[in-house]
Protein backbone atom coordinates (compact mmCIF):
# COMPACT_ATOMS: atom_id res chain seq x y z
CA UNK A 1 0.00 0.00 0.00
CA UNK A 2 2.60 2.31 0.81
CA UNK A 3 4.46 1.52 -2.70
CA UNK A 4 1.01 2.56 -4.16
CA UNK A 5 1.06 5.90 -2.08
CA UNK A 6 4.48 6.76 -3.18
CA UNK A 7 3.23 5.79 -6.76
CA UNK A 8 0.48 8.44 -6.53
CA UNK A 9 2.55 11.05 -4.85
CA UNK A 10 5.22 10.59 -7.49
CA UNK A 11 2.93 12.04 -10.31
CA UNK A 12 1.53 14.79 -8.65
CA UNK A 13 5.07 16.21 -9.94
CA UNK A 14 3.21 16.08 -13.34
CA UNK A 15 3.07 19.49 -14.97
CA UNK A 16 5.01 21.32 -11.57
CA UNK A 17 8.20 22.90 -11.25
CA UNK A 18 8.84 22.78 -7.43
CA UNK A 19 8.12 20.85 -4.68
CA UNK A 20 6.39 22.76 -3.08
CA UNK A 21 3.66 23.31 -5.98
CA UNK A 22 3.42 19.65 -6.51
CA UNK A 23 2.76 19.33 -2.47
CA UNK A 24 -0.26 21.10 -2.79
CA UNK A 25 -1.76 19.95 -5.71
CA UNK A 26 -1.52 16.06 -3.79
CA UNK A 27 -2.40 18.27 -0.85
CA UNK A 28 -0.32 16.59 1.22
CA UNK A 29 2.85 18.81 3.16
CA UNK A 30 6.18 19.00 1.78
CA UNK A 31 8.17 17.43 3.79
CA UNK A 32 5.60 14.18 2.50
CA UNK A 33 6.52 14.27 -0.75
CA UNK A 34 10.01 14.39 -0.37
CA UNK A 35 9.97 10.81 1.92
CA UNK A 36 7.66 9.64 -0.63
CA UNK A 37 9.98 10.42 -3.42
CA UNK A 38 13.11 9.81 -1.45
CA UNK A 39 11.51 5.79 -0.68
CA UNK A 40 10.61 5.58 -4.73
CA UNK A 41 14.54 6.35 -5.51
CA UNK A 42 16.06 3.89 -2.84
CA UNK A 43 13.85 1.13 -3.98
CA UNK A 44 14.56 1.81 -7.70
CA UNK A 45 18.11 2.80 -7.07
CA UNK A 46 18.11 5.63 -9.42
CA UNK A 47 17.61 9.34 -8.81
CA UNK A 48 14.16 10.40 -10.07
CA UNK A 49 14.55 14.30 -10.05
CA UNK A 50 16.93 16.82 -11.31
CA UNK A 51 17.11 19.77 -8.62
CA UNK A 52 18.41 23.12 -9.84
CA UNK A 53 18.27 26.87 -8.94
CA UNK A 54 15.39 27.03 -11.07
CA UNK A 55 13.11 24.12 -9.49
CA UNK A 56 12.73 20.10 -10.28
CA UNK A 57 12.70 18.45 -13.05
CA UNK A 58 12.34 14.61 -14.00
CA UNK A 59 15.47 12.77 -14.91
CA UNK A 60 15.19 10.27 -17.64
CA UNK A 61 15.40 7.38 -15.34
CA UNK A 62 12.17 9.85 -13.92
CA UNK A 63 10.53 10.86 -16.93
CA UNK A 64 10.08 6.91 -17.88
CA UNK A 65 9.35 6.05 -14.54
CA UNK A 66 6.59 8.56 -15.19
CA UNK A 67 4.70 7.50 -18.06
CA UNK A 68 4.59 4.04 -16.22
CA UNK A 69 3.35 5.48 -13.03
CA UNK A 70 0.36 7.06 -14.82
CA UNK A 71 -0.24 4.17 -17.33
CA UNK A 72 -0.66 2.00 -13.92
CA UNK A 73 -2.46 4.49 -11.87
CA UNK A 74 -5.01 4.98 -14.55
CA UNK A 75 -5.45 1.43 -15.35
CA UNK A 76 -6.66 1.13 -11.50
CA UNK A 77 -9.07 3.89 -11.77
CA UNK A 78 -10.29 2.27 -14.46
CA UNK A 79 -10.63 -0.87 -13.23
CA UNK A 80 -12.81 0.62 -10.09
CA UNK A 81 -14.67 2.75 -12.23
CA UNK A 82 -15.86 0.33 -14.19
CA UNK A 83 -16.72 -2.30 -11.19
CA UNK A 84 -18.50 0.48 -9.59
CA UNK A 85 -20.55 1.27 -13.19
CA UNK A 86 -18.47 4.88 -13.89
CA UNK A 87 -16.43 4.41 -16.12
CA UNK A 88 -18.96 5.04 -18.75
CA UNK A 89 -20.31 8.17 -17.31
CA UNK A 90 -18.96 11.40 -18.04
CA UNK A 91 -17.59 12.60 -14.70
CA UNK A 92 -14.41 13.93 -12.92
CA UNK A 93 -11.75 15.83 -13.69
CA UNK A 94 -9.94 16.66 -17.16
CA UNK A 95 -7.02 17.71 -17.95
CA UNK A 96 -6.48 19.67 -21.49
CA UNK A 97 -3.70 21.60 -23.33
CA UNK A 98 -4.24 24.49 -25.54
CA UNK A 99 -2.26 27.05 -27.75
CA UNK A 100 -2.42 29.94 -26.36
CA UNK A 101 -3.42 31.54 -29.55
CA UNK A 102 -5.66 29.04 -30.86
CA UNK A 103 -7.72 28.84 -27.92
CA UNK A 104 -8.37 32.22 -27.51
CA UNK A 105 -9.98 32.53 -31.10
CA UNK A 106 -11.29 29.48 -31.38
CA UNK A 107 -11.79 27.34 -28.65
CA UNK A 108 -13.30 29.43 -25.49
CA UNK A 109 -17.09 28.31 -26.85
CA UNK A 110 -15.86 25.00 -27.50
CA UNK A 111 -15.01 24.34 -23.80
CA UNK A 112 -17.95 26.32 -23.07
CA UNK A 113 -20.46 24.17 -24.98
CA UNK A 114 -18.64 21.07 -23.41
CA UNK A 115 -18.70 22.28 -20.11
CA UNK A 116 -22.82 22.81 -20.74
CA UNK A 117 -23.48 19.69 -22.01
CA UNK A 118 -21.64 17.90 -19.15
CA UNK A 119 -22.43 19.25 -15.53
CA UNK A 120 -20.27 16.44 -13.75
CA UNK A 121 -16.73 17.37 -15.38
CA UNK A 122 -14.09 19.88 -13.88
CA UNK A 123 -11.98 20.66 -16.32
CA UNK A 124 -8.54 21.89 -16.11
CA UNK A 125 -6.75 23.84 -18.94
CA UNK A 126 -3.36 24.66 -19.66
CA UNK A 127 -2.13 27.47 -22.24
CA UNK A 128 1.02 27.28 -23.88
CA UNK A 129 2.61 27.39 -27.52
CA UNK A 130 4.90 23.77 -27.55
CA UNK A 131 4.35 19.93 -27.79
CA UNK A 132 3.68 18.57 -24.52
CA UNK A 133 4.44 15.13 -23.21
CA UNK A 134 0.50 14.14 -22.26
CA UNK A 135 2.19 10.99 -19.90
CA UNK A 136 5.07 13.04 -18.27
CA UNK A 137 2.52 16.23 -17.72
CA UNK A 138 -0.32 14.06 -16.80
CA UNK A 139 -2.78 15.64 -19.45
CA UNK A 140 -5.64 13.68 -20.78
CA UNK A 141 -5.98 15.95 -24.39
CA UNK A 142 -4.35 18.25 -26.50
CA UNK A 143 -5.00 20.34 -29.29
CA UNK A 144 -2.17 21.30 -31.66
CA UNK A 145 -0.99 22.55 -34.69
CA UNK A 146 1.20 22.03 -37.14
CA UNK A 147 2.72 18.45 -38.22
CA UNK A 148 2.73 15.89 -35.15
CA UNK A 149 5.99 14.26 -33.72
CA UNK A 150 6.29 10.72 -33.49
CA UNK A 151 4.16 9.04 -30.92
CA UNK A 152 2.00 6.40 -29.21
CA UNK A 153 -0.63 8.76 -28.83
CA UNK A 154 -3.90 8.72 -30.35
CA UNK A 155 -4.63 11.73 -33.18
CA UNK A 156 -7.77 12.94 -34.85
CA UNK A 157 -7.38 15.46 -37.67
CA UNK A 158 -10.13 18.25 -37.75
CA UNK A 159 -8.85 20.28 -40.47
CA UNK A 160 -5.69 22.92 -41.81
CA UNK A 161 -4.95 26.01 -40.55
CA UNK A 162 -3.05 28.37 -43.71
CA UNK A 163 -0.41 31.32 -42.84
CA UNK A 164 -1.81 33.92 -44.58
CA UNK A 165 -1.24 38.10 -46.04
CA UNK A 166 -4.04 40.32 -45.71
CA UNK A 167 -4.63 43.94 -45.25
CA UNK A 168 -7.92 46.32 -45.29
CA UNK A 169 -9.69 46.95 -48.66
CA UNK A 170 -8.98 50.78 -47.98
CA UNK A 171 -5.54 50.65 -47.47
CA UNK A 172 -4.96 48.00 -50.96
CA UNK A 173 -6.95 50.81 -52.86
CA UNK A 174 -4.60 53.38 -51.97
CA UNK A 175 -1.50 51.74 -51.96
CA UNK A 176 -2.19 48.92 -54.57
CA UNK A 177 -2.41 45.43 -54.40
CA UNK A 178 1.08 43.38 -54.50
CA UNK A 179 0.81 40.94 -57.51
CA UNK A 180 3.97 38.65 -56.61
CA UNK A 181 5.76 38.40 -53.21
CA UNK A 182 8.53 41.00 -53.80
CA UNK A 183 6.10 43.80 -54.07
CA UNK A 184 5.95 43.26 -50.57
CA UNK A 185 8.97 45.25 -49.99
CA UNK A 186 6.90 48.70 -51.49
CA UNK A 187 4.34 48.33 -48.77
CA UNK A 188 3.32 49.10 -45.18
CA UNK A 189 4.11 45.82 -43.63
CA UNK A 190 3.14 45.24 -40.05
CA UNK A 191 5.32 42.65 -37.98
CA UNK A 192 5.80 41.37 -34.47
CA UNK A 193 9.95 42.13 -35.31
CA UNK A 194 11.71 44.92 -37.09
CA UNK A 195 12.99 42.76 -39.67
CA UNK A 196 10.48 40.74 -41.61
CA UNK A 197 11.06 36.77 -42.38
CA UNK A 198 8.03 35.60 -44.05
CA UNK A 199 7.46 32.17 -45.60
CA UNK A 200 6.06 32.66 -49.45
CA UNK A 201 5.93 30.04 -52.32
CA UNK A 202 9.50 30.18 -53.35
CA UNK A 203 11.69 30.88 -50.21
CA UNK A 204 11.22 33.55 -47.64
CA UNK A 205 10.49 37.42 -47.87
CA UNK A 206 13.04 39.15 -46.16
CA UNK A 207 11.95 43.18 -45.65
CA UNK A 208 11.49 45.91 -42.80
CA UNK A 209 8.49 46.44 -40.97
CA UNK A 210 7.06 49.77 -40.83
CA UNK A 211 5.04 49.06 -37.32
CA UNK A 212 5.71 46.49 -35.33
CA UNK A 213 3.20 45.12 -32.87
CA UNK A 214 4.07 43.25 -29.74
CA UNK A 215 0.54 40.64 -30.14
CA UNK A 216 -1.02 39.21 -32.81
CA UNK A 217 -4.46 41.42 -32.06
CA UNK A 218 -2.82 44.53 -32.13
CA UNK A 219 -1.10 43.65 -35.41
CA UNK A 220 -4.87 42.66 -36.53
CA UNK A 221 -6.17 46.38 -35.30
CA UNK A 222 -4.13 48.23 -37.03
CA UNK A 223 -4.46 46.19 -40.39
CA UNK A 224 -8.09 46.42 -40.03
CA UNK A 225 -7.58 50.70 -39.52
CA UNK A 226 -5.48 50.61 -42.74
CA UNK A 227 -2.17 50.46 -41.32
CA UNK A 228 -0.32 48.05 -43.57
CA UNK A 229 -0.39 43.89 -44.73
CA UNK A 230 -0.19 41.94 -42.00
CA UNK A 231 0.89 37.90 -42.23
CA UNK A 232 -0.32 35.55 -39.38
CA UNK A 233 -2.81 32.32 -39.43
CA UNK A 234 -5.83 32.25 -41.17
CA UNK A 235 -7.52 31.62 -37.17
CA UNK A 236 -7.29 34.65 -35.38
CA UNK A 237 -8.76 36.59 -38.34
CA UNK A 238 -11.18 34.67 -40.02
CA UNK A 239 -14.03 36.82 -38.71
CA UNK A 240 -12.69 39.81 -39.95
CA UNK A 241 -12.33 38.07 -43.80
CA UNK A 242 -15.63 36.82 -43.76
CA UNK A 243 -16.74 40.69 -42.69
CA UNK A 244 -14.58 41.78 -45.52
CA UNK A 245 -12.92 44.40 -42.93
CA UNK A 246 -10.03 41.99 -44.14
CA UNK A 247 -9.16 40.91 -47.75
CA UNK A 248 -6.31 38.05 -48.28
CA UNK A 249 -3.79 39.10 -50.63
CA UNK A 250 -1.39 36.87 -52.55
CA UNK A 251 -3.74 33.46 -51.98
CA UNK A 252 -1.32 31.56 -54.40
CA UNK A 253 2.24 32.41 -52.66
CA UNK A 254 1.10 30.87 -49.12
CA UNK A 255 3.05 28.35 -47.66
CA UNK A 256 1.62 25.07 -46.90
CA UNK A 257 -1.00 24.82 -44.42
CA UNK A 258 -1.08 23.43 -41.21
CA UNK A 259 -2.96 20.34 -39.84
CA UNK A 260 -4.75 20.66 -36.79
CA UNK A 261 -5.43 17.35 -34.50
CA UNK A 262 -6.74 16.64 -31.35
CA UNK A 263 -4.66 14.60 -29.43
CA UNK A 264 -5.58 11.99 -26.46
CA UNK A 265 -4.13 9.19 -24.65
CA UNK A 266 -5.52 5.44 -23.92
CA UNK A 267 -7.60 4.81 -26.54
CA UNK A 268 -10.78 2.48 -26.22
CA UNK A 269 -9.75 2.29 -22.39
CA UNK A 270 -9.80 5.93 -22.08
CA UNK A 271 -12.56 7.64 -19.30
CA UNK A 272 -16.16 8.79 -20.99
CA UNK A 273 -15.03 12.12 -19.84
CA UNK A 274 -11.65 11.77 -22.31
CA UNK A 275 -13.85 10.50 -25.19
CA UNK A 276 -16.44 12.77 -24.65
CA UNK A 277 -14.34 15.74 -24.99
CA UNK A 278 -12.41 14.24 -27.84
CA UNK A 279 -15.64 13.88 -29.75
CA UNK A 280 -17.19 17.18 -28.83
CA UNK A 281 -13.95 19.02 -29.77
CA UNK A 282 -13.77 17.04 -33.14
CA UNK A 283 -17.15 17.62 -34.34
CA UNK A 284 -17.36 21.77 -33.27
CA UNK A 285 -13.98 22.06 -35.10
CA UNK A 286 -14.26 20.41 -37.97
CA UNK A 287 -17.67 22.87 -38.42
CA UNK A 288 -16.07 25.74 -37.43
CA UNK A 289 -15.58 28.49 -39.49
CA UNK A 290 -11.79 29.25 -39.19
CA UNK A 291 -11.01 25.74 -40.79
CA UNK A 292 -13.42 26.79 -43.92
CA UNK A 293 -10.90 29.07 -45.62
CA UNK A 294 -9.61 27.63 -48.82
Amino acid sequence: MERYRDMQLFVALAGHSSLASAARSAQVSGPTLVRAIARLEARLRVPLLQRSTRGVSLSDAGAAYMADCLRLLAAVDAAEASAAGLHWQVQGKLRVFLPFLFSRYVMAPVLAGYLEDHPAVRLEAHYHDYYPNLHEEGLDVAVLVGELPSSSLIARPVGFVRPILCASPDYLMAKGEPLRPDDLKQHRLIASADQVHWDVQGGPLKARARLRCSTVQGAINAAVHGAGIIRCLSYPVHEYLVSGQLRRVLHADEPLPLPVHVVYRAGRNAPMRVRSFVDHCVAALREHPAFQLA
